[in-house]
């Protein structure tokens, strides 16, 4: 089965993938892992990618779409992939689908993880980490023991503000390719609020 898995930042989506790779059995693919494992292998399109990434620049669109068509063309996604972080803009989902017709294949579902901004700013803001063992609490939902406490800390981009900005690029960039993927018959929206086992056996409903 071949997936696409979008949703807001601090939907949840990491420990989703991470279920779903392995419910599924297949690699889970995020633009990250596919450009460092291009620039390690020593690819064409790796060598081009280093190149940005040295500068400081971002990767285009078109070289990120190849790369993502070279990954998905190798052998153990024989059986389909999950593909998570992209596309991120309704351009690059456009292009994906271009690219994916003339490799010969197609997306069979998105999934699409949809939770409250409130709620998301809620979870977020409410993260902290023990920078001795990296281990991540949140002050509500899961505190910090009394001997642990006094040493956890916020990330930068756990603040309010910092939350915030990320939820506004997501609803200006990322969300209109919801009715692109709804207009094509893929998109399977799946409710995020509830407990990671919960949304789990939502998305399993949702890819039947």
């Amino acid at each position: 089965m071949r997936v696409i898995l979008i949703g807001p930042p601090g939907a949840g989506k990491g420990t989703q993938a991470t279920w779903l790779k392995e419910r599924l059995g297949v690699p889970h693919l995020s633009t990250g892992d596919m450009l460092r494992a291009a620039v390690q292998q020593g690819t064409e399109l790796g060598r081009q990618a280093d190149g940005y990434m040295r500068r400081g620049e971002l990767v285009p669109d078109d070289l990120v779409i190849r790369m993502a068509v070279e990954r998905i063309g190798q052998a153990d996604c024989g059986n389909g992939f999950l593909l998570d972080g992209f596309p991120r803009t309704r351009a690059q989902a456009e292009a994906l689908d271009v690219a994916l017709q003339a490799a010969g294949t197609a997306i069979d579902v998105v999934l699409l993880i949809e939770v409250p901004d409130e709620l998301i700013i809620d979870r977020i803001t409410g993260r902290v980490q023990d920078p001795e063992t990296g281990t991540i609490y949140h002050l509500r939902f899961n505190p910090p023991p009394p001997e642990v406490a006094p040493r956890v800390v916020q990330r930068k981009d756990d603040t309010e503000q910092a939350c915030r900005a990320r939820l506004d690029k997501y609803h200006s960039e990322t969300a209109p390719i919801v009715p692109f993927y709804r207009d094509k018959g893929l998109l399977r929206t799946v409710d995020g609020v509830g407990s990671p086992d919960e949304v789990s056996r939502r998305l399993l409903a949702a890819l039947g």
